[in-house]
């Protein structure tokens, strides 16, 4: 599981350093910004990867569920974050965005370096 650890080290540790150069108020912003990406990205990451170790033909069907789950997920996440925690928008969707992008960029990565090694072994 080298992909969840290089993804949390990378969240966490740039959350730590993000925290360095803001108030605590915007720290808590950017901590949850960070929270709900890192969660769903280590989650996708590990159903996907033992999903295709089980069932490689099942990969494309779980990540298609997994999609239309991510979006409900994140609906009701930003929901909760701005109306119930009443975090500040600019600085909560600035972090959310940035973890967002980085982590699924990541993930797509791992997945095409683990797709890819199954082009190697059939050739």
């Amino acid at each position: 599981m080298k992909p969840v650890a290089v993804m949390v080290a990378a969240g966490v540790g740039s959350c730590l350093a993000a925290a360095l150069l803001v108030d605590a108020r915007t720290r808590v912003e950017v901590l949850f910004g960070m929270v709900g990406p890192l969660a769903v990205a280590v989650g996708s990451w590990v159903l996907a990867a033992r999903t295709y170790a089980r069932n490689p033909q099942a990969l494309t069907s779980v990540l298609i569920a997994a999609f239309a789950v991510k979006v409900v997920f994140f609906g009701a996440y930003m929901v909760v974050m701005l109306k119930l925690l009443l975090l500040r928008p600019v600085p909560f969707v600035a972090s959310f965005v940035s973890y967002f992008g980085g982590l699924y960029l990541m993930e797509a990565l791992y997945l095409r370096r683990m797709l890819a090694g199954t082009r190697t072994r059939s050739s």
